[in-house]
């Protein structure tokens, strides 16, 4: 085992951990968050959204690792998260929530990652036909914030980490 797999297993694990302390993984923070009356998942991807971006922009600053935008591509962020939105609200899990309910032992999870394996199958076997069609919709190329405003991106994290605070703290106000 090499010494990237290691440590995509112990993030892995200790993500899966944070998951499980976090309660995000019950049920009932899966449906309080599709009808927007429990934050918690909201919080807490918001919370690893701000340290990821810190992070990542401090491993790219030291030249560590080197950024690589996707490309923009509007028909597979909106048929995509449409989806994703879709299979979430069926199913109450997302992708990282069914493998960690799975590892709790909650076996009705199994079937939201057979659909999640189903949905990648077909992608694959579609995607001449996708990218012909939805994948040619509007691309605005690789891009980010940074590049679009053609400013620094630590010129942009206090300004999200601002907004999100301020989230938080409105949330918690609301009581979700």
């Amino acid at each position: 085992m090499s010494i990237d797999q290691i440590l995509g297993l112990i993030t892995g694990v200790l993500f899966g951990f944070l998951l499980q302390k976090g309660r995000v993984l019950r049920f009932e923070k899966q449906v309080g968050a599709m009808l927007l009356k429990d934050m918690t998942i909201f919080k807490f991807m918001l919370s690893a959204i701000l340290v990821g971006m810190v992070g990542i922009q401090l491993l790219a600053s030291a030249e560590i690792i080197s950024l690589s935008h996707k490309a923009m591509n509007m028909g597979a962020v909106l048929v995509g998260g449409a989806l994703f939105g879709c299979g979430w609200a069926v199913m109450g899990f997302c992708p990282g929530t069914s493998i960690g309910a799975l590892g709790e032992g909650r076996w009705h999870a199994v079937f939201a990652i057979a659909g999640m394996v189903a949905g990648a199958a077909v992608y694959a076997e579609l995607y001449p036909f996708f990218k012909s069609t939805i994948l040619a919709w509007k691309d605005f190329g690789k891009i980010g914030l940074a590049e679009i405003f053609d400013i620094s991106p630590w010129l942009i994290i206090p300004v999200f980490w601002a907004g999100i605070i301020w989230m938080f703290v409105w949330f918690e106000r609301k009581s979700l």
